[in-house]
């Protein structure tokens, strides 16, 4: 029995490792930065964040509502745009509390490690982003079978990916001495 969890273990530790290599440089180089901000602009930040939400939500809806064929079609969509949506959410705090919304790549995995609570400290490593590759995958993983049920899956997987990037938003909220709703109004 303690064969199979091992293999899975070794699995995740793979995947993270080649997500942290690539996959997020590729998401973050994807992520255009001033619309973030324009969006901060015109919303608010917490607007903002709640639109992000509800967009890694309906993916989260879609990959678990039609049972196994939408779950195995649909989780790697629905994994990367759930990342997606959670590196708009920090680079729009990031800006809300600096003012800049140019991130480098570095600067932003660090808060992201932060956020996941894992010592950055201060040059970012292969291990930390491997760590948090990983977290991300296996708080991910936790509710696959979930999404197995068809309409309660769709429930799950909506609510648990509305939930996750509430969540982050709070901790990098903190992490970034923000607290309470904000809003920011454009005259």
């Amino acid at each position: 029995m303690k064969l199979p969890f091992k293999r899975t273990r070794s699995d995740i530790k793979q995947y993270a490792e080649k997500l942290s290599h690539d996959g997020f440089k590729q998401i973050f180089d994807h992520i255009d930065q001033l619309n973030i901000k324009k969006g901060v602009d015109k919303m608010g930040l917490d607007k903002f964040i709640n639109q992000c939400a509800y967009l890694a939500a309906g993916s989260g809806a879609i990959s678990g509502s039609g049972g196994v064929f939408t779950m195995v079609v649909g989780m790697p969509v629905d994994f990367v745009n759930l990342i997606t949506q959670q590196f708009r959410v920090t680079m729009a705090i990031m800006y809300y509390s600096r003012g800049s919304y140019k991130i480098t790549f570095e600067e932003f995995m660090g808060l992201v490690a932060a956020s996941f609570k894992i010592e950055a400290g201060v040059a970012m490593t292969k291990t930390v982003m491997e760590t948090v590759a990983e977290k991300l995958l296996l708080a991910f993983g936790v509710r696959t079978a979930e999404r197995l049920i068809p309409v309660v899956g769709a429930v799950i997987g909506g609510t648990a990916n509305y939930l996750f990037v509430k969540r982050m938003a709070d901790s990098v909220k903190k992490s970034q001495g923000i607290s309470g709703p904000v809003e920011i109004k454009v005259y």
